[in-house]
């Protein structure tokens, strides 16, 4: 498998079984920077790039380098998400707006027809040749597919990290061990800025809000509830811009690593004796009535990012489609985004097909799978009880309309994961190397029950999306390996104490090895 740090431009090499291919191919040259006026005649160019650098910084050398053949003629709207076939409901990306007249959920869709004038070969190349590089803005794993995020947006207001271009690895002890399975892959979103698949979204909000900014329009900050990582994000990429933030967050329900990162990025950090559900009501509410930009993933701009992890997938494995895709799901703008992304490469030609979908819940906060369970008969928001899968804490998800929609045309599923197998699942994984959070325990819980149930294969290609970096949630671990938690803690592996003195370490360690090679004996 090639990782995206070597990725394959097998639109320009015919595809063996050999590596060779590999080593001896020509790469594609840099992609220049696309400015927001159009030229319905010609593709965004390839073109080199000079190797003399000159003193500027790479915002300044992608802005000499930009030239009336540049332009482009790809555009994006919000419609109401799932609208009828004539409906001409639509609003332009710079209007603040978050819902359609209905009350409906919005979408940003996309000019197809525009983008259908270029074959998958040209996108797959275009793509992979941005893939490394640090030209500006295409460095970043969202902005080096920017024709399919933002495309209008120039690129002097985008707001980048150079997040994205997380880690695809080949979970193989987890996979035998544990599964039964030699095609299992963790997608580590939490390899990113903040330390979650948060950061893909938000750099395209943060960017849109400066570009808003830039244009005069009535935003003063931008506001945000949170369960943790949503924060840590909006803060993070707020900062980097010079945006003042507000961030709403449960009391008592986040972890302090969480918790900091609002704090330390400059945010003001409302702590609401409420629960996460309740303080999406407030942000809501306080945003209709103060200029402050609404960031949760009510606002559609962000599915836009998150999306771009399910294309880096794709690209991760040389364009070829994995059978299933595991995904944590709270709020469920993830679940969507991933659809989309894995929907827009089938439909541009990149691929020709669709992976199944997992949705992932924690069963103390498990609304979506008890609609599914009931066949999509009735959804019925409840309470969210506590769980240390913190993030997905939700009982009321905003985006429960898209989840569905996404699980329904990917043949998808939905499982969960009591408190004690999320965290069993977790430190099995830690066991095998990973280091992943509970979220991720979610996933693997799942993966469990569909391989014991038989419904994935022993040989199927599956990928669990991991959404943040288990340094987040180190106290979690703590408590499961010390025996803090009662009835958990059947993988715990807690410190030994030892007296400092030979004969004690050597019984120990004999003890040790025996348990871990017979040819000790």
């Amino acid at each position: 498998m090639l990782s995206l740090l070597n990725p394959s431009f097998s639109a320009f090499t015919p595809k063996t079984n050999s590596t060779n291919h590999i080593k001896n191919r020509n790469f594609p040259t840099i992609v220049t920077c696309t400015s927001s006026t159009f030229d319905h005649s010609s593709p965004p160019p390839i073109t080199a790039t000079n190797s003399h650098r000159n003193h500027d910084n790479i915002k300044d050398e992608a802005r000499r380098r930009r030239s009336s053949s540049d332009n482009h003629n790809f555009t994006a709207k919000y419609v109401p998400f799932n609208a009828a076939v004539d409906s001409t409901e639509s609003y332009s990306l710079d209007e603040i707006v978050y819902r359609s007249r209905s009350g409906g959920l919005l979408d940003v869709q996309h000019d197809m027809e525009a983008l259908k004038k270029f074959d998958g070969a040209y996108w797959k190349a275009l793509f992979d040749s941005r893939v490394g590089k640090t030209t500006w803005p295409y460095g970043s794993g969202v902005w080096s597919k920017k024709e399919w995020v933002l495309p209008e947006i120039d690129c002097d207001d985008i707001v980048s990290a150079f997040e994205g271009n997380s880690n695809l690895f080949w979970a193989e002890r987890f996979g035998k061990q544990f599964v039964g399975m030699n095609d299992l892959w963790v997608k580590h979103c939490g390899i990113s800025h903040t330390g979650s698949f948060k950061d893909l979204g938000m750099t395209v909000l943060v960017s849109q809000v400066n570009r808003l900014r830039k244009m005069n329009r009535p935003v003063v900050g931008v506001g945000c509830a949170s369960t943790g990582d949503t924060s840590a994000a909006l803060s993070a990429y707020c900062a980097s811009a010079g945006i003042p933030s507000i961030v709403f967050l449960p009391a008592n329900k986040i972890s302090t690593a969480q918790l900091v990162q609002p704090i330390a990025n400059g945010s003001l950090v409302l702590s609401i004796d409420t629960d996460f559900d309740g303080c999406m009501k407030l942000i809501r509410e306080i945003t209709s009535e103060l200029p402050i930009y609404l960031a949760n993933s009510l606002n559609s701009l962000r599915l836009e990012g998150q999306k771009t992890a399910a294309i880096e997938i794709l690209q991760q494995f040389d364009w070829e489609v994995p059978d299933w895709v595991i995904i944590p799901g709270g709020n469920l703008g993830n679940i969507y985004a991933f659809y989309k992304g894995f929907k827009m490469c089938k439909d541009l030609g990149l691929v020709d097909r669709i992976p199944r979908l997992v949705c992932a819940q924690a069963a103390n906060a498990n609304p979506l799978y008890l609609y599914y369970k009931s066949g999509w008969k009735e959804f019925k928001a409840i309470k969210a009880n506590s769980t240390y899968a913190s993030a997905i804490q939700i009982g009321d998800p905003v985006s429960i309309d898209r989840a569905v929609f996404a699980l329904q045309n990917s043949d998808g599923i939905v499982e969960e994961a009591t408190e004690e197998e999320l965290m069993d699942a977790m430190a099995q994984a830690d066991s095998t190397g990973m280091f992943v959070c509970p979220h991720t325990g979610v996933a693997l819980t799942a993966l469990i029950k569909l391989r014991n149930s038989g419904v994935i294969g022993p040989n199927e290609r599956t990928v669990v999306v991991s959404t943040a970096h288990g340094l987040k949630f180190t106290q979690s671990k703590t408590d499961y390996h010390s025996g803090d938690i009662p009835g958990m803690g059947r993988f715990a592996n807690p410190p030994v104490t030892v007296k400092a003195d030979f004969g004690s370490v050597m019984d120990e360690l004999k003890g040790f090895l025996l348990s871990k090679s017979p040819k000790y004996k």
